[in-house]
């Protein structure tokens, strides 16, 4: 286990990286804002005749929400923890002290995010109209995954 400040150092470094991810992951839910403003992209026909700089936001976005997500949970979540004294070795314990200091809302929210971005990963584009309702639904819990991530600086900066 490494030493309070050495963890803190790396927790601080992870927390600027996952920043880089947070503001690259704002600037496209803003395009696809816009996006969504002008054609309704959630539709099968309209999705499969976007140009490729409009589908290529739609990754973007998609692989910023898995990395954002991935990255709390595989990188952050556990050394937070750690830094504020709570210990918990696996992942069941992380994620229920996480929930008790109010950096995800519910377990279950926390869950479900990752299983439609999950299947994301693994079924698009075979099925596209369940990929689009999941498209859909990531970008929807935008709000939820930014509230994640500003709880989880906002609770790192009472330790580092």
């Amino acid at each position: 286990m490494l030493k309070i400040d050495e963890t803190k150092l790396v927790l601080k470094k992870r927390l600027d990286k996952l920043e880089s991810h947070y503001v690259a992951f704002k600037e496209y839910k803003i395009l696809i804002d816009e996006l969504i403003a002008e054609k309704n992209i959630y539709d099968q026909f309209i999705f499969n005749s976007l140009p490729p700089q409009e589908r290529a936001i739609l990754d973007a976005y998609l692989k910023r929400f898995s990395s954002i997500q991935d990255f709390l949970g595989a990188k952050i979540f556990s050394l937070l923890l750690e830094v504020s004294g709570i210990n918990s070795s696996k992942m069941s314990e992380v994620l229920y002290h996480i929930e008790k200091e109010e950096i995800i809302d519910t377990l279950e929210n926390w869950i479900e995010l990752r299983e439609v971005r999950n299947e994301l990963e693994h079924d698009y584009p075979e099925e596209l109209k369940e990929a689009l309702e999941d498209l859909k639904f990531c970008i929807e819990s935008f709000g939820k995954l930014e509230s994640y991530y500003k709880n989880a600086t906002n609770f790192a900066k009472r330790y580092i």
